[in-house]
């Protein structure tokens, strides 16, 4: 049996990293309007799952792509990041 340390994360755990790497990137760097395109984008390609290199993981990040543009949203998003950040820095800890 393989030590906690040495476990794999689950796939929630690596759509959950993927999704927050996305969200820091395009918080900082994509403007306000383009976001919400990039998002809708990002669902278009969530469809198509099935195909290489899409992948369901688009759909949450496009979700949350718009909803940082969407005002009442934003401060849900944001807390969810700050919950993602605590959490991985928790688990490299861990380690």
């Amino acid at each position: 049996m393989t030590a906690p340390s040495e476990r794999k994360p689950d796939w929630r755990e690596r759509v959950r990293d993927v999704v927050y790497r996305g969200l820091v990137w395009g918080d900082r760097r994509v403007p306000l309007g383009i976001r919400s395109l990039l998002g809708v984008l990002f669902l278009c390609g969530g469809v198509l799952w099935f195909l290489p290199v899409l992948g369901i993981w688009m759909l949450p990040l496009g979700i949350a792509f718009i909803a940082l543009d969407i005002p009442w949203s934003r401060r849900r998003v944001r807390e969810w990041m700050r919950a993602q950040q605590r959490r991985r820095r928790a688990r490299r800890n861990r380690v």
